[in-house]
């Protein structure tokens, strides 16, 4: 069945386009299937790097999802630390402000009488 109809078209070719031209149309031809196929290929490449690179960037973006926690983290336990210490600087400094008044009273007691 296949020769049969593959010698019809051999024929219409003949008939179309002549003995002469049949080759030129035949390069022709396998040059538009080649490019085709090309084409193809190129197509298909792109489409796995794009999921290649739609990859890369999950990973990157979980990355730098935890990094940007940890940042966070320390970030809020510099800040926590900072508050302690200011307070506890404010605290130490209330004391040491508290001892030196009483100092001065205590010394100042004294002169405040004999006068």
């Amino acid at each position: 069945m296949f020769g049969g109809e593959f010698f019809f078209i051999i024929i219409v070719a003949f008939l179309l386009f002549g003995s002469k031209n049949l080759p030129d149309v035949v390069r022709g031809y396998a040059k538009i299937l080649a490019t085709l196929k090309n084409a193809t290929n190129e197509i298909k490449n792109e489409i796995q790097n794009s999921v290649d690179v739609k990859d890369i960037d999950a990973s990157i973006k979980n990355i730098t999802g935890n990094f940007t926690q940890e940042v966070d983290k320390v970030k809020s336990t510099v800040a926590s630390s900072s508050a302690d210490f200011g307070k506890n600087i404010l605290e130490e400094h209330q004391t040491i402000s508290t001892q030196i008044t009483e100092d001065v009273e205590a010394v100042t007691g004294p002169i405040k009488r004999q006068m």
